[in-house]
């Protein structure tokens, strides 16, 4: 302490050259920890193949379930961390603030209709939407984004009409209720929206390349960062998701096929627990044959917005107090959303 109070009384008053910006350090947060964890277990569970009780057709089903919906999501949330990064390292901090709208009223359906860009799932929207967030684009803007762009790019709107080739007002009503329920949620968030439901990290802008770094290493570090994070959360999802799939039986999903107001809420429920990528669920909705066409279009809605892995990847990038909220109210939303677009096109 006395070290200290000399060195103080020593450089006082005297000048004193600027300190160089500190790294920024990106810290894992315990939730990062605890799902890292359980993702190393997983993985080793999923592995031991040689031990007699996982040689069992259950626990064997569970664990290619787990791996398809991983290993079928994982290129995208790949493709979904590298946009991040380079958005973080390469673009000015105010393209996007630039591009948008300045009222956020109208920058959300302008950031919905722009999901069309990004030929991804899920997987890929939330770190693209995290980044969009710390370069300074509103909030509101960003969840439209990620919530349109799943489900309204090329890919999936082409496959969803290979996968109903004879009702191409599926292909129509999907884009129409997506779109619908994206710019909804978005001025839902303006409207009651609290930044205090986001983590810390996300209320302060951040402004990208650091004068004097180089950008190709914030570039690795950010990627890396996003990449470790998000994934531990997506198996955790897709953990979920194998679990339900396992345990449900299929009498269970018969006994809704025959009530058309039960089979909506029943194919959207369906959808969170299955955890579809959005580039094969048509595929999914259109084998279900003994639901309503307005059923299977609430399942094409709401799967890319809100699934079991879905919901970890946010509560791990956004935090739990937003996931959970923001699920909720997307839900309702969509699957009203389907009920209206749905009556009216199908």
């Amino acid at each position: 302490m006395e070290k200290t109070d000399e060195w103080m009384g020593v450089v006082e008053g005297a000048t004193v050259a600027p300190a160089a910006a500190p790294a920024v350090r990106r810290t894992p947060p315990r939730s990062f920890g605890a799902a890292l964890a359980i993702t190393a277990s997983a993985t080793a569970l999923l592995l031991l193949a040689g031990t007699q009780w996982l040689n069992q057709p259950a626990v064997q089903a569970w664990r290619t379930v787990c791996l398809a919906i991983t290993v079928q999501a994982l290129p995208f949330l790949l493709l979904g961390t590298v946009l991040s990064g380079a958005i973080n390292a390469f673009v000015p901090a105010d393209l996007f603030t630039r591009a948008l709208p300045k009222r956020p009223a109208l920058a959300v359906p302008v950031a919905g209709v722009a999901g069309v860009v990004l030929p991804g799932c899920e997987c890929a929207s939330v770190p693209v939407a995290h980044s969009l967030i710390r370069r300074g684009v509103t909030p509101a803007a960003a969840f439209a984004f990620l919530l349109s762009a799943p489900a309204v790019n090329p890919v999936v709107l082409t496959a969803t009409a290979v996968a109903f080739p004879d009702h191409p007002a599926m292909v129509v009503a999907r884009l129409a209720a997506s779109l619908v329920t994206a710019a909804t949620m978005g001025w839902l968030w303006l409207w009651l929206g609290k930044e205090k439901w986001l983590r810390p990290v996300l209320r302060h802008r951040h402004t990208g390349h650091q004068r004097g770094r180089s950008r190709w290493n914030e570039f690795r570090l950010g990627f890396q960062h996003d990449f470790l994070h998000a994934g531990g959360f997506l198996v955790l999802g897709a953990m979920a998701a194998a679990t339900f799939n396992i345990t449900v039986p299929r009498s269970v999903l018969d006994t809704f096929t025959g009530s058309p107001w039960l089979s909506v809420p029943f194919l959207a429920a369906l959808a969170v627990v299955l955890a579809v990528c959005s580039e094969a669920d048509a595929f999914v909705a259109a084998s279900l044959t003994g639901f309503p066409p307005i059923a299977r279009l609430a399942f094409l809605v709401v799967g890319p917005m809100v699934d079991l892995k879905l919901i970890a990847l946010q509560a791990g990038t956004f935090g739990r107090a937003f996931a959970w909220r923001f699920s909720t109210a997307t839900t309702g939303v969509a699957v009203v959303a389907s009920v209206v677009i749905g009556g009216a096109l199908l």
